[in-house]
């Protein structure tokens, strides 16, 4: 077998000439996001690129899927600098973002142990990365992007700022998260239809559905000793009436009768299926986890068609 000789290119600017004009739209378009987002552990939409903050303005303006975090994204095709980073601090201020990602061609050693002394001296909301940029070819192959996160949050050191505020009931839900995400993320068939989440004391999940208009949710409601399965509609009745018209197919296809809930009162609208659980017994969470691995896969193909 001949095998190819695996080479870096250097040179960003021979693939993306112009920062602005070249390099954020195609990281702003859906395919590229995904490839930062999964580098980062992040389910991320695209809001605005070139979005105002007063005089300035910021490369990527995004929403982190499934919850009100605000995302920037600064792009530098070049090594890291004091000026970027000063216009990192002003957009964060000015956005009031929660998450900061730092998209460079290099870190240098003082910017990298900057963003580490960030993340080490901010409280657990407020989370910063350093991400280089690398391409790669195969002898006269398409060039290929990865980036590759340099600096991240501290979660360790973040974790125990949080332990004296941290009850029994809320590391019993992170604790349930953490062995689902180790199970399901072994199954094959859900690796191709959904991206890892980080582990969390919430009662939900949330997963990226490829729009920024709905999402699926996984749920522990405890006091009820149930797991849900949701495909959630954060704010857009007409979409709900789409899928709805076509609640026949979808339920025929999934081969479950599901719960719909237009909320007319509310912004959202949900459609969902429940579970019995016994969260306390640990001998039953496979069967759980397989439950939703199952509903979760179905969900999405069925809901995706008419989306």
């Amino acid at each position: 077998m001949k095998l190819g000789l695996l080479k870096e290119i250097k040179d960003l600017r021979k693939v993306w000439p112009h920062e602005a004009l070249d390099f954020t739209p195609w990281l702003a378009e859906d395919d590229n996001i995904g490839l930062l987002a999964d580098a980062v552990g992040l389910e991320i939409s695209v809001d605005e690129t070139e979005s105002n903050v007063g005089d300035f303005n910021v490369d990527i303006y995004a929403s982190e899927i499934g919850t009100d975090r605000k995302i920037i994204i600064e792009n530098q095709l070049e090594d890291t600098n004091h000026d970027h980073l000063g216009k990192l601090i002003t957009y964060a201020s000015g956005k009031s973002a929660d998450i900061i990602i730092w998209v460079v061609k290099k870190a240098r050693e003082e910017h990298r142990s900057a963003i580490e002394w960030l993340n080490n001296h901010t409280d657990e909301k407020i989370n910063f990365f350093l991400v280089e940029i690398k391409l790669y070819q195969i002898g006269d192959s398409e060039i290929a992007v990865k980036f590759e996160v340099v600096e991240k949050p501290n979660d360790w050191t973040k974790e125990i700022k949080k332990q004296s505020n941290t009850s029994p009931s809320l590391q019993a839900r992170f604790e349930y998260w953490t062995a689902f995400n180790d199970y399901a993320f072994q199954n094959k068939d859900f690796v191709k239809y959904f991206n890892k989440r980080k582990a969390s004391t919430d009662h939900w999940m949330n997963f990226s559905v490829g729009s920024s208009l709905c999402h699926l949710a996984i749920s522990q409601i405890r006091k009820d000793n149930k797991i849900v399965v949701e495909w959630y509609i954060t704010d857009d009745k007409e979409l709900y009436k789409t899928f709805l018209s076509h609640r026949d197919e979808i339920e025929k296809e999934m081969g479950i009768n599901l719960d719909w809930r237009e909320l007319p009162d509310k912004k959202a609208s949900r459609i969902l299926i429940s579970h019995e659980a016994n969260f306390e017994n640990k001998d039953e969470w496979i069967a759980q986890f397989d439950w939703i691995i199952d509903v979760a896969i179905k969900m999405k193909k069925a809901f995706k068609k008419y989306l």
